[in-house]
């Protein structure tokens, strides 16, 4: 299978996937969320009655207004194809019996079905991950990763990098899917059944965190059915002023205007360790199965997501919802 020509002007994959012009990540551990009472971020632990905590989305966008950068914002309020389809069993053993039940085992399974994803538009380029779904290269991701892409390029497990299209967008779920041009024979994951998916569940995250492809982390599942709210607005994914982001708090908004359109959806929370760049990458259950698409983090109150790292609260779409839309998003709904 040979690699397609890089666009002109397109984002170039370094040797260590980090492109030279965005922050390093932080040399130190990101602070803790502040105890509560201490204003918008406060402690985690208690469930959401509005809007409550600040998320990062984990997308790397490098603007073009005031520089390259990275940054994503969000908030924490309480069919056929062509190809394989992938396997929607909830109890498919994907991990050989030899390494059943091991993070080593999920990660030598899962990893290639994983991508990474680079997306450039008019403002600026962003950085996330995807699942493959299918043998022929149809990729979900996060809607937040291609909004308003004119060029989408990718990068499989073995090295290979792929141009591709936007087939279908759900700004309202987060959800999008690609599909690789003159793609064949890739590994298809295994999407399992999110409802079957109970508090103290062992996971494995597996994405491209600051463009870092490929890295895999582990933790729980913390909580069952948070509401996490992002912006609809393409702008807002695509446009930095000043060093500040926007989001919103009991109904104010800081660090610039959120926008005039929001969606709020379901999520499964982790404390597997998830940064910018991990969006649109999957939350893997020990079996190998997929039961989330990785979407947002929580960062503490003022943190930029360029120097922001993970402090164990990170959310992810359930597989259920992606499995309900995917037919309309191969029918290109909001394409």
């Amino acid at each position: 299978m040979s690699e397609n020509p890089r666009p002109s002007g397109f984002p170039e994959y370094g040797p260590h996937q980090v492109n030279p012009e965005w922050p390093p990540p932080p040399a130190h551990a990101p602070a803790a969320a502040e105890p509560a009472g201490a204003g918008p971020t406060a402690p985690a632990h208690r469930r959401s009655r509005g809007p409550a905590r600040l998320l990062v989305a984990v997308a790397i966008v490098a603007a073009a207004v005031g520089g390259t950068t990275a940054y994503g914002v969000q908030e924490l309020t309480g069919g056929s194809s062509t190809g394989v389809t992938a396997s929607s069993a909830a109890e498919t053993d994907v991990v050989p019996a030899s390494l059943k039940g091991t993070v080593a085992g999920v990660a030598k399974s899962v990893s290639p079905s994983i991508v990474e994803i680079k997306a450039a538009s008019s403002s600026g380029s962003a950085t996330g991950s995807g699942v493959i779904v299918t043998e022929d290269g149809e990729v979900v991701t996060n809607n937040h990763v291609v909004a308003g892409a004119s060029r989408v390029q990718v990068r499989t497990h073995d090295g290979k990098t792929y141009d591709a299209r936007v087939v279908g967008t759900d700004s309202s779920k987060d959800l999008a899917l690609i599909k690789l041009e003159d793609a064949s024979g890739l590994k298809a994951a295994t999407l399992g059944d999110s409802d079957g998916v109970q508090v103290g569940d062992q996971v494995v995250a597996i994405g491209s965190p600051e463009g870092l492809t490929g890295t895999v982390t582990s933790g729980i599942v913390s909580a069952l059915d948070r509401d996490v709210t992002v912006s609809t607005d393409e702008s807002q994914g695509q446009q930095q002023r000043g060093g500040g982001w926007p989001f919103e708090f009991g109904g104010r908004q800081f660090n610039g205007d959120t926008g005039g359109f929001t969606t709020t959806y379901k999520a499964i929370q982790t404390d597997a360790s998830l940064n910018p760049g991990n969006s649109g990458g999957a939350l893997i259950d020990m079996n190998g199965n997929i039961i989330g698409i990785n979407s947002a983090m929580y960062a503490p109150s003022g943190a930029e997501s360029s120097t922001a790292g993970s402090v164990g609260l990170g959310f992810a779409i359930p597989v259920n919802t992606l499995k309900a839309d995917l037919p309309d998003l191969r029918a290109g709904a909001g394409s």
